[in-house]
């Protein structure tokens, strides 16, 4: 059996291994994470550690841990850790350590040999640090690949004909742009453009600076003075930027940072997501710039790319998309975690190498947009009835988004909210998939804040709620089946298709070939199977449902000819379906 190769994207924020086995993408986890946070640091007795517990231990003995070392790759500064001085591809080294001894642990044997990814903006000096960190680290390093290379691949783009695709890689420490060709299955990186020190860490910051500014004008502490307390102040940053990634307010809540004249220190606010994005507007701002000089480098227009993919947990957060939607005129592709694909696609290209043939990388996604209504006001005047979309089409499963709403005028006691399904902008365009009110809302000024959430699982369960921001007062509704592949109308045909089939008189009793069939054994169970069929169209895949219509339809003509044989294979086979169905 040919050696594994694994695959592995070393990031400033986490790293993730990922091996290609048995004709699919794992990526491995770690204490039931794919994430590896890149720290390094030493505990107590001066041991190192790293991951997960390097990260804990860094709210507490900053001074003894290391973070976003992928910032310092290609440098000879050293980084002092405790006593020891550290050169970055060595702090690089023990985090790749930690990945080859995932992957050992779970594919239970000795991995000797890496594909490691690296931003396309890095350097000639960064690239062989890199190499030289997996070196170090026991690791052959096959080949290292570019983010965005590794990107196209795993979001398996239609190799059968060439396409021009723009690569937005947002990560936590490093951003870059690539404009990549794809040509005869062939991925080639044809324009890139970055900066190696902008990515997530720097929106943290945005949110630190406003932190401190709040605890300054409340409790008159600085809170740079204390190592411990500004761990603590990077964290709860990092903690928020994540939850206004899907909420329109994210709590910002730490229990003693610190103690004045006995008095104890506590941080207690709440950060608005329109307050974040206009903290870092400039960065995105920045990276659409790379994005320009990028395509003109390639010598293209904005009109000249077919799809445009959003790589680095970064590009989460939605003022991201929506930029770039403005500058493309269509919504970037969004239907591989952002945080694992770049992983996928170095396994893949490990697989390849290795000689093995590669299949697409699969992935739950809803395919359909979800969201409500909502009075919306523009040049092109009032709509009454204008959809804001919560969650967008492709979207990957499980998956929760909140957006916050206001009410229209003084003392409004009630909303309707309604639910709907589609891409009109006119909500009323749209498949309405259900509705509820909202009542009794405290007497306030027009704009209370009402926060809705939709909540989509793998088994199409969607659940809405609706909050009163000020109370905390809720109001909820479940819809199942609302990723149904059939559309309301395409159910309501298929319903009537059926009904139509089974009009009409029973068929005459009569026995032997060319005869009705009698109402018997055959005929009962018949029925039975129809109906249980019917049961399930919502549940069924397009393809499914007609392969059901069809075979219905050949019951109803068998009983109608008499012809037995043909009865039950169609049975048989419709029987068959239903039991994969509710499998």
């Amino acid at each position: 059996m040919a050696e594994i190769i694994i695959g592995i994207d070393l990031g400033t924020t986490n790293s993730e291994v990922a091996v290609y086995k048995d004709g699919r993408v794992t990526v491995l986890e770690d204490n039931n994470s794919r994430l590896i946070p890149s720290f390094v640091g030493l505990d107590d007795n001066g041991e190192i550690i790293v991951g997960e517990e390097a990260k804990n231990q860094y709210l507490v003995y900053p001074e003894r841990t290391i973070k976003s070392i992928k910032r310092k790759m290609g440098q000879d500064e050293k980084i002092a850790m405790g006593k020891e001085q550290y050169l970055p591809q060595e702090l690089s080294a023990i985090i790749l350590r930690k990945l080859k001894l995932i992957a050992e642990n779970h594919l239970n044997c000795p991995i000797h040999k890496a594909v490691i990814t690296v931003p396309a903006y890095f350097s000639d000096a960064q690239r062989q640090a890199t190499r030289e960190a997996g070196e170090i680290a026991g690791l052959e390093v096959v080949k290292i690949i570019n983010e965005p290379t590794a990107a196209a691949l795993s979001y398996e783009a239609d190799t059968q004909r060439d396409q021009r695709i723009l690569i937005y890689d947002l990560g936590g420490g490093t951003f870059d742009v690539s404009v990549v060709q794809i040509a005869g299955g062939v991925v080639e990186v044809i324009a890139s453009h970055g900066n190696n020190h902008l990515g997530g860490d720097d929106f943290d910051q945005k949110i630190v600076e406003a932190i401190i500014d709040h605890l300054r004008d409340e409790h008159n502490f600085d809170g740079t003075l204390s190592a411990q307390a500004m761990a603590r102040i990077e964290q709860a940053a990092e903690n928020a930027k994540k939850v206004l990634s899907d909420n329109p307010f994210a709590p910002l809540a730490e229990e003693y940072l610190c103690e004045i004249k006995g008095v104890p220190v506590h941080l207690k606010m709440d950060l608005a997501r329109v307050d974040y994005e206009e903290m870092i507007l400039p960065y995105i701002d920045e990276t659409l710039d790379a994005v320009h000089t990028a395509l003109k480098s390639a010598e293209l227009a904005a009109s000249h790319i077919d799809e445009v993919l959003l790589v680095g947990g970064s590009t989460r957060t939605p003022l991201v998309a929506r930029r770039l939607e403005e500058k493309f005129g269509f919504t970037p592709r969004c239907d591989m975690n952002p945080d694992l694909c770049v992983a996928m696609g170095a396994a893949m290209q490990a697989a390849m190498i290795k000689g093995d043939e590669v299949h697409a990388a699969l992935v739950d996604i809803t395919p359909y947009t979800f969201g409500t209504r909502a009075y919306h006001e523009d040049e092109n005047g009032p709509m009454l009835h204008y959809f804001v979309p919560i969650i967008k089409k492709n979207t990957p499963v499980p998956v929760r988004k909140s957006e916050v709403f206001y009410t229209m005028y003084e003392n409004q006691q009630e909303v309707e909210v309604g639910i709907y399904q589609g891409e009109n902008e006119d909500a009323r365009e749209n498949v309405k998939i259900g509705e509820f009110m909202i009542q009794g809302l405290s007497r306030a000024p027009a704009g209370n804040e009402i926060i809705t959430t939709f909540e989509l699982d793998r088994n199409g369960i969607l659940h809405v709620t609706s909050k009163e921001k000020k109370t905390g007062m809720q109001k909820k509704i479940t819809i199942d089946n609302a990723m149904s592949r059939f559309d309301e109308a395409e159910l309501t045909a298929a319903r009537e298709r059926i009904a139509d089939i089974f009009t009409g008189d029973a068929p005459e009793a009569g026995t032997g070939d060319g005869s009705p069939v009698s109402a018997g054994v055959e005929s009962v169970k018949a029925m039975a199977v129809v109906e249980k069929a019917e049961s399930l169209f919502e549940r069924a895949e397009p393809d499914d449902c007609e392969d059901m219509i069809s075979l219905i339809e050949a019951i109803k003509e068998a009983e109608n000819t008499g012809d037995k044989a043909a009865l039950s294979a169609a049975v048989d086979e419709l029987s068959e379906i239903i039991f994969f169905l509710e499998g």
